[in-house]
């Protein structure tokens, strides 16, 4: 019989699961406590569990489905994490043939003074394929459940150091509306007091813009936030760029965008990569300003991390602050992300891309 991933049940699944079984409805409010109070993930250190309940738990689930392939930490205190999923029962490692065989996804917690950011997959690989990033590189390999976006946030929560994890943001691999229903539960588990109890307002969906799944997840219950990986100003650009952008102007983008603000009330942000001498020249500014008037939104400015073997470069800092300057005169509220985990290759899909191409 196959294991059921504990971490993709919900209290209310997981109580319906143990009175199924003829077990004390409490047991599953007792071993979530040990999960996501205790950080306890081995059944047999719940204490509090009868040695029977405790069997009946290991041989019915399995809180973890990931292998941890690879830890990377940068000088700024970055934590990078490569996971295979679904590895052979046996504990010790396979050995690796045929790397693009396995399923493999990264997450990062970065952390703060004050905040420990979890930056989570939503799918392996992804389907968009924008030509600067390396997560597209193989394509789309399947959909995470929300239980593996779950344990994602509990396996970084457990390395040394790290601790209890204070945002969420959906900007690791894959986009999250395509894989809207599994990236909305975990958003659900990770908000609830049975859970990790993260605030709604500290949980951001980084989508490539959809504009239906745009207008569709504005009506989803929680005040999360939602940003736009916007990239170009223009559509000409943004589809030289960004594949899918074939499928949506950006006019029918910023209409879905005012619309999610209308109807949740939460302020839209604009993700702007830049790219040396692609998407960073003044007029590129000027246009990008245009677009931001459009809508209720501010704008996030991100310089590019170069992965190997693709052609785009890192833009300089003077053009950087300049072409915040031109958008903060033109009105609009801009910001420059700090970048975080140079020296480990932190950037979306790098670490899985690496590993793939040694050798």
């Amino acid at each position: 019989m196959s294991m059921q991933h504990l971490l993709d049940l919900t209290l209310d699944e997981f109580r319906d699961a143990c009175v199924s079984h003829d077990k004390r409805a409490y047991l599953a409010e007792q071993v979530f406590d040990w999960i996501h109070r205790k950080n306890t993930v081995d059944f047999g250190e719940m204490t509090n569990v009868s040695k029977k309940d405790r069997e009946w738990l290991s041989s019915t689930f399995t809180i973890f489905r990931s292998r941890i392939d690879r830890v990377q930490t940068a000088s700024d205190g970055t934590l990078k994490m490569l996971l295979g999923w679904d590895p052979p029962k046996s504990t010790a490692l396979p050995v690796v043939t045929q790397p693009d065989s396995l399923k493999q996804t990264e997450t990062v917690m970065i952390p703060t003074a004050r905040r420990r950011t979890a930056c989570v997959s939503s799918q392996v690989g992804c389907p968009v394929g924008c030509r600067f990033c390396a997560s597209g590189l193989g394509g789309l390999e399947g959909n995470l459940t929300a239980g593996q976006i779950m344990e994602q946030v509990i396996r970084l929560s457990r390395e040394e150091g790290v601790g209890r994890i204070t945002n969420i943001v959906f900007r690791g691999m894959g986009e999250p509306l395509a894989n809207d229903k599994a990236v909305m539960k975990a958003i659900r588990m990770l908000n609830a007091d049975w859970g990790p109890a993260i605030g709604a307002r500290h949980i951001t969906v980084s989508t490539v813009g959809l504009p239906k799944a745009i207008r569709r997840f504005a009506r989803f219950e929680l005040p999360v936030t939602l940003a736009l990986s916007l990239h170009a100003p223009n559509d000409d650009l943004r589809r030289a760029l960004i594949p899918w952008a074939d499928y949506s102007t950006i006019d029918e983008l910023t209409s879905a965008c005012q619309a999610w603000f209308e109807t949740s009330g939460r302020e839209i942000t604009l993700e702007y990569l830049l790219l040396r001498e692609v998407n960073d020249r003044v007029e590129h500014a000027r246009q990008l300003a245009k677009v931001a008037s459009s809508m209720r939104a501010r704008i996030n400015l991100i310089r590019y991390n170069e992965v190997k073997g693709l052609p785009y470069q890192r833009p300089s800092t003077v053009d950087v602050r300049e072409f915040q300057r031109i958008l903060r005169r033109h009105g609009v509220n801009a910001t420059i992300r700090a970048s975080r985990g140079r020296d480990i290759a932190a950037a979306c899909g790098q670490l899985r891309h690496e590993e793939r191409t040694v050798g």
